[in-house]
């Protein structure tokens, strides 16, 4: 099954929340994508802004430093409290080794603090470094952070998500999922950006874009 049929069964489960909640994420939604954040995200062409993150064991990360081994699959997610986003990770693991196959390094960022991070990487056996972007400082650079709205806050907590523990007191702001191939020189070469969290970019078009990053050496 690919990642767009798993997410698109959990869609399916979106129907049994409650009518004024799935009216508050309906809204936020239509609002989010009208507000043109998707466009001002960085595109194909883009230089990739550098960051220096820390790992869920504490390590320090940064771009510049693993742009010198090969390519960079950069993925932003909202955090371990998005069943989305666990799909989209665990798809992304069961392609690892695809990835890192074609010479590419894969790096998952969220505003999550480390301890987040952790137990998300232990709970999907993730073996690619999981960051922790506290206050969402390096998905600004990339144009994807945007403040949630005072009822869909609400309507989050209502879920139990605790924004405010897991992402270190920075409970507003989260990034637009996206995935970014960056090139050894740090242009991005492929981009999948989208205001809708329920889809993401799917790992077969991942290994397509490192492909023909191949060909153009």
């Amino acid at each position: 099954m690919s990642l767009n049929d798993e997410l698109a069964a959990l869609r399916a489960h979106y129907l049994q929340l409650p009518a004024a909640a799935r009216t508050v994420m309906e809204r936020a939604g239509h609002d989010l994508a009208a507000s043109g954040q998707a466009e001002r995200a960085l595109q194909v062409g883009a230089t990739a802004p550098s960051f220096s993150l820390p790992t869920a064991t504490g390590r320090t990360v940064t771009l510049d430093a693993l742009l010198k081994d090969g390519p960079v699959v950069l993925t932003f997610y909202r955090g371990a409290w998005c069943p989305y986003c666990n799909l989209a990770l665990r798809a992304l693991q069961q392609h690892h080794a695809e990835i890192t196959a074609r010479g590419a390094r894969l790096i998952a960022v969220s505003p999550q603090i480390p301890d987040e991070s952790l137990s998300l990487a232990e709970k999907h056996a993730l073996a690619f470094d999981v960051l922790s972007d506290l206050g969402s400082d390096t998905a600004k650079q990339y144009g994807l952070a945007f403040d949630l709205p005072d009822d869909l806050a609400t309507v989050y907590d209502s879920f139990g998500f605790d924004l405010q523990r897991v992402n270190g007191g920075h409970s507003r702001t989260l990034p637009v999922p996206a995935t970014y191939v960056i090139d050894r020189d740090g242009t991005i070469r492929w981009a999948f950006v989208d205001t809708d969290y329920t889809a993401r970019a799917e790992p077969t078009d991942i290994l397509t874009a490192l492909e023909a990053l191949e060909a153009l050496k």
